[in-house]
């Protein structure tokens, strides 16, 4: 997600650090390299001049220019603005007492239909079985395809087979809601390729008789300014309540998510990060300015973590970390859990310190990343249960067994055996901290994320290198030499 903008604003952030002495021309030089970063990235002019405005006037200051460390300054600053551009934005659903209705529109294309389940889905997270409701009349493949994605989801839809009338169709099912208890009610409407009357007329006739307590707006990260565009027309007919921007996984460059809110005054209250129903998120300004600025975002990485652990697993893990267990058992569910195509890519990219979406994108391609989990969780199979329970009981020679047993080297057996032994005191170390110490360890976490220079350790890769078989005998050769000299000099000795 917005690779191009966190290397633009990555290299004006740089440009400035390596000046020895910090001058205004210096700042406005670096400037310049954030506003043309912003411009590259599709952000709407007038959005990027009320937002340079800001960000100027503060960076300028001499409380920046003389500081010890201005770089980090200028990305506070930066890091600020951006959440003042996205925000503010309503936390959660904001449900009422007794049936809330959810009326989802947008252009044919947007993904809306998609949406309308990943919300349901959503909900489901929260413990709320909503109806889904089939008033896309125009198009008889979207009441087919709400269908399947309420089966997949496991949420009941409401449809009326031949009937023409959406508001009969939404109001209908509003009833049933009411009869049923269902609090929430989601409205799949009408939509069309392009902004017309008729689509307006409908959407407003629904909005006025079937009154829905919120009102979104599905758009096409990947369409830049005409999101926008499309928002804008929107709230002029409706008066949206939000908007749901999706396709953010893809190659979208920010512009519409940095613009929607300052050009339309409609907050984004959704994101939609990949293809599957679990890929919709509520928006966060400060974890997404955290993501734009290469830092990551804990809270959305912790969101990710506990959909893919059940509640009760998660007690279960919470109660052995805070007694300090933590066996290759439990590393193996987590990892198997992790295989899912996509999620690796998507939890990496929320960590602080990580490289850009398009870096991770490109190194997880070149490696089998599911093969690796593959073959990790088959070494932990071809131990015993007493070896998973406590790794520290197996000796050299049961290495090489398990090994010989997973189809692997030993060396590759080590390898697991240190990574669980590095994570292990982190885990077991953070579950024994109370809320606000844990609270304490992700603010002090984000604070040293605003130096952009701070990155994780970097994992050792591959020099490319290939030796030939004559090289390999050679070297072979040289080795068993020097062990013989070794030998020697022992015996002499």
């Amino acid at each position: 997600m917005f690779g191009s903008l966190q290397d633009g604003l990555q290299s004006a952030f740089k440009s400035i650090r390596g000046k020895g002495k910090l001058t205004e021309r210096n700042m406005q030089d670096g400037l310049a390299l954030v506003e043309k970063s912003l411009l590259d990235a599709d952000v709407s002019y007038d959005t990027v001049k009320d937002f340079m405005e800001q960000v100027s006037q503060q960076a300028m200051g001499e409380k920046v220019l003389l500081s010890l460390k201005p770089s980090e300054q200028l990305v506070g600053i930066v890091h600020q603005e951006l959440i003042n551009l996205l925000g503010p934005v309503e936390e959660g659903l904001q449900l009422k007492e007794g049936v809330n209705i959810f009326m989802m529109c947008g252009l044919q294309g947007s993904g809306k239909t998609t949406t309308c389940g990943k919300l349901a889905k959503l909900l489901q997270q929260r413990n709320i079985s909503p109806l889904l409701v089939a008033a896309d009349l125009q198009r008889p493949a979207a009441i087919e395809q709400l269908h399947v994605i309420g089966e997949t989801v496991g949420v009941p839809v409401y449809s009326e087979p031949g009937e023409q009338d959406p508001v009969k169709v939404c109001n209908n099912a509003v009833a049933k809601a009411r009869e049923e208890e269902v609090k929430v009610v989601i409205l799949d409407t009408a939509g069309r390729l392009a902004i017309d009357e008729e689509l307006m007329g409908q959407l407003q006739t629904i909005d006025r008789q079937v009154s829905p307590d919120q009102v979104f707006l599905v758009v096409d990260g990947m369409t830049g300014q005409d999101a926008v565009n499309s928002a804008k027309a929107f709230h002029e007919s409706l008066e949206l309540n939000g908007v749901v921007m999706t396709k953010l996984d893809g190659d979208a460059r920010g512009g519409a998510l940095l613009s929607v809110k300052h050009v339309t005054g409609v907050p984004i209250r959704f994101i939609g990060t990949g293809e599957h129903l679990e890929d919709l998120e509520f928006f966060r300004p400060e974890g997404m300015s955290n993501r734009i600025l290469g830092m990551g975002d804990v809270l959305a990485l912790v969101d990710q973590v506990q959909g893919i652990v059940d509640q009760k697993e998660q007690e279960r893990l919470q109660e052995q970390l805070e007694k300090g267990q933590f066996t290759l058992d439990d590393f193996r569910n987590h990892m198997q859990k992790m295989a899912k195509p996509g999620l690796m890519q998507k939890m990496l990219g929320l960590m602080p310190g990580m490289p850009s979406s398009a870096d991770i994108n490109k190194m997880m391609n070149e490696g089998d990343t599911s093969g690796e989990i593959r073959r990790m969780v088959g070494i932990i199979d071809s131990m015993t249960p007493a070896e998973r329970q406590d790794p520290k009981v197996i000796e050299v020679s049961r290495r090489q067994r398990i090994a010989q047993g997973a189809g692997v080297k030993p060396q590759q057996v080590n390898e697991l055996i240190k990574q669980y032994d590095t994570m292990k005191p982190l885990l077991t170390g953070m579950a024994g901290k109370g809320m606000g110490d844990r609270m304490q360890m992700m603010q002090d976490l984000q604070q040293k994320m605003l130096d952009p220079s701070s990155r994780m350790p970097k994992t050792k890769k591959s020099t490319g290198k290939r030796l030939s078989p004559k090289q390999r005998a050679k070297e072979k050769k040289k080795r068993e030499k020097m062990l013989r000299q070794k030998r020697r000099e022992k015996k002499q000795n």
